[in-house]
């Protein structure tokens, strides 16, 4: 099973919308085939595996980091290629959160007489697709909210200033995690101050550029900005202005798409963003900004898990707090659950979430 979910993790940037699995078919104690999902080459996880089983395939147990779906869409269900393939057993690391699919796959197997076993004991493999888990059933992408901050919480020495905090690296691992993302958001005072490309620097492929959206009620993206001058129709502005005025048409012209969404209070209405990404299967976005839009996203609700990478080093009286939230938010404020913590290099590194996106998807069995 650690091997099918080695597998899946390869599936990442190259599997989405679907969710990214992997699969190993074992015999005689032997790998006899095993294969992830890549969108572009269409067939599942199972079926490349089944593929390179062959004959071997019969009399297999069947590994897989998600359950077999039993529909038909772009290609045909994995169950009846299992069924025709003779594998006797499949253990499957989740239930697939797809409501289309969810025990179904299992039911499907069950009824031809293969045994099905749900290893809930590999506790990272809901993690693999929480994003598709949530966008499956909302068509809301997940978000994370990911920054570098000192032990007293600070993220810049000043309003406007570019400060380098953690290490080379928990910025490498930084890269990981935006290799990981479909879709980037940050917010028009990141790029003022910083003028960052935001770009995938890992040089490992992905299927569909990462997607760079700024945030920019009053559309103040400048033209020279590294962003936009390296804009190859993968970033996209959203603002309260027009469509149609002088500086969207610029942006516009150098490659940037600029999409109007309605205010709320004052503001770009985030629900408005997400919903927009949703519709073009971002299924994870990766909020990378300053402490305006992470105060905002914070007080929106909008925000599934974070990502705190925290140096050894403390900046005192002066600096910019991670998020700008009302005074009266903290009474009411979610707590972080299922709290993990691990080094980066000399930096401290918290996760945790603020929803569950699989309700009773982590606990339930079908034996």
């Amino acid at each position: 099973m650690e091997r099918a979910l080695q597998l899946a993790r390869r599936g990442a940037a190259l599997a989405h919308p679907n969710p990214v699995v992997g699969a190993v078919l074992v015999k005689d104690g032997r790998v006899v085939g095993e294969g992830f999902h890549d969108y572009d080459k269409r067939d599942h996880a199972e079926i490349v595996a089944l593929k390179k089983a062959g004959k071997r395939a019969r009399g297999a147990t069947l590994y897989v980091a998600l359950e077999p779906c039993c529909t038909t869409g772009r290609t045909g269900p994995c169950t009846k290629a299992i069924i025709a393939a003779g594998v006797t057993r499949v253990v499957a690391a989740m239930l697939d959160p797809n409501p289309a699919v969810a025990g179904r796959g299992f039911a499907e197997l069950k009824r031809a007489g293969i045994k099905v076993q749900l290893e809930t004991g590999e506790g990272s493999a809901p993690r693999l697709n929480e994003d598709f888990a949530k966008w499956i059933r909302t068509r809301i992408p997940f978000v994370t909210l990911k920054t570098a901050l000192t032990l007293d919480g600070q993220i810049a020495a000043r309003t406007g200033s570019t400060t380098w905090i953690t290490s080379d690296a928990s910025r490498a691992e930084v890269q990981r995690i935006r290799h990981a993302a479909d879709a980037l958001l940050t917010g028009i005072g990141t790029i003022l101050t910083d003028n960052p490309r935001l770009t995938d620097r890992t040089g490992e492929p992905r299927r569909r550029r990462l997607l760079r959206a700024v945030v920019d009620s009053r559309l103040r993206l400048p033209l020279k900005s590294k962003l936009v001058k390296s804009a190859k129709r993968d970033v996209i502005v959203f603002t309260t202005q027009r469509t149609d005025s002088p500086r969207a048409r610029a942006l516009t012209k150098a490659g940037v798409e600029v999409v109007q969404v309605k205010p709320r209070r004052g503001r770009v209405d985030l629900h408005a963003v997400l919903r927009e990404l949703g519709k073009r299967q971002m299924l994870n976005v990766l909020l990378e900004a300053g402490a305006e839009l992470n105060g905002a996203a914070l007080e929106a609700g909008i925000v599934d898990k974070m990502i705190l990478f925290y140096a050894p080093k403390v900046m005192g009286t002066g600096g910019v707090p991670m998020a700008r939230v009302s005074s009266r938010w903290f009474s009411h404020s979610p707590a972080l659950r299922d709290l993990k913590l691990h080094r980066c290099g000399p930096d401290l590194v918290v996760e945790g979430y603020f929803h569950d996106v699989y309700g009773n998807h982590r606990t339930r069995r079908n034996d």
